[in-house]
């Protein structure tokens, strides 16, 4: 007979394959993003702009996703979400217009913005705070896995059945998800909602400085990881004069593994320097030592051949997650697990936002002045993130 502890990691590890389905609808298009820029005659700035289209989206959706997911449950709330982002994600490749495609994107942002923050309650409601940055690092491996799958994957079945076969394909997947999580969630118990767990009220939640520090510290880490979430082949085939075929097999799907590692390290040392000590005052020790490491990204745009540039893309993946995974878990320390969807919604909301305002400027400045201003730009956002942390919390 399976044990609790056992049910419990068990519907973790279910959860995190929806993230890697999440991770995997959206980045199809990034895999494919110099054949549809082909096909739909987009600039950078333009294709900047379709991102932006999910991440505005994302970002107005999270918080109302999060709400949701607090109201109906966990199990109603993820089911409902997998299925509206996997519908989405088979009508983008049903799209014939740009128009269609902002919108396809647009619908989703909306969708996928129940995805994370169904996460981080799973990690509330069935894990204890000493393991919630594991079960952070293996939803962040899900995710990973996603993003390696996805150039692999849409350049396979694009290779062999075009474009549009990547995204109805793909999207299909998560109807297959959905039961398996049912049943899942049915038999694994909720540590979270233990007698004497307490969880502070939204309003309360919402005026604290602690709250929106954790916003801003956010917006400024995953700088760095939307830059290669979104722009990784296009980088490598603009300033190495890569095919995207020679991409997205050789190169692309590289980075994203030491994203998987990155998320469960940072798990890992937090879990191992907590032992007797201020779990929140661990993680922000964690978050200092990604962001220090992050600062060499500012070099990366000189990197003397597509294969160095794909070693530095991949440390700096492993750093921002290191980091990463400790943000999305102080909420739970913070908040407690009954508003814990809607506490991580202000997360990637914001990360949303952080997407529609940089990804069209990202796009601009390729255009006319290449990657090396960017790369500078962000490398030192993520220390600034850690410094308004280190205010707001007082360790």
């Amino acid at each position: 007979m399976t044990s609790s502890l056992s049910w419990r990691w068990i519907a973790v590890s279910v959860f995190a394959i929806s993230s890697t389905l999440n991770f995997l609808d959206r980045q199809i298009l990034s895999a494919l993003a110099p054949q549809l820029r082909a096909e739909f005659g987009m600039s950078m700035a333009e294709y900047g702009l379709v991102i932006s289209a999910f991440s505005l989206s994302y970002f107005i959706a999270s918080p109302l996703a999060g709400l949701f997911i607090d109201r109906v449950g966990l199990r109603t709330g993820a089911s409902v979400a997998v299925a509206a982002w996997s519908l989405a994600g088979i009508a983008t490749g049903l799209t014939s217009t740009l128009r269609g495609l902002v919108f396809c994107r647009a619908a989703l942002g909306v969708a996928e913005a129940g995805g994370i923050p169904g996460a981080g309650k799973s990690y509330a409601l069935y894990l204890k705070p000493e393991e919630r940055a594991i079960g952070a690092g293996l939803g962040q491996a899900g995710l990973s896995i996603g993003v390696i799958l996805a150039p692999i994957l849409a350049e396979s079945l694009s290779g062999r059945y075009g474009w549009r076969a990547a995204f109805v394909l793909v999207g299909a997947l998560g109807f297959l998800w959905i039961p398996v999580w049912l049943l899942v969630a049915r038999k694994a118990p909720a540590v979270g909602d233990a007698p004497g767990t307490i969880s502070m009220p939204r309003g309360e939640m919402l005026r604290d400085r602690r709250y929106w520090s954790l916003l801003a510290a956010n917006i400024l880490l995953m700088s760095v990881y939307t830059l290669w979430m979104n722009w990784t082949t296009q980088f490598l085939v603009s300033t190495y004069n890569l095919t995207q075929a020679d991409t997205n097999y050789s190169f692309a799907w590289v980075p994203p593994v030491f994203a998987a590692v990155g998320g469960l390290v940072g798990g890992w040392l937090t879990m191992r320097w907590s032992r007797g000590r201020d779990v929140v005052a661990v993680r922000l020790k964690v978050i200092l030592l990604g962001s220090l490491l992050l600062l060499p990204v500012g070099l990366l745009p000189w990197a003397p051949t597509p294969a160095a540039a794909t070693a530095m893309i991949s440390v700096s993946y492993f750093f921002c997650l290191v980091g990463s995974v400790n943000i999305y878990s102080l909420p739970l320390d913070l908040f407690g697990p009954a508003r814990a969807a809607f506490a991580v919604s202000g997360l990637t909301a914001v990360y949303g936002l952080l997407q529609f305002g940089l990804s069209p400027v990202i796009g601009w400045v390729a255009d006319h002045h290449g990657f090396g201003p960017v790369c500078l730009g962000v490398a030192f956002l993520p220390l600034a993130g850690y410094g308004i942390l280190r205010w707001a919390l007082n360790r």
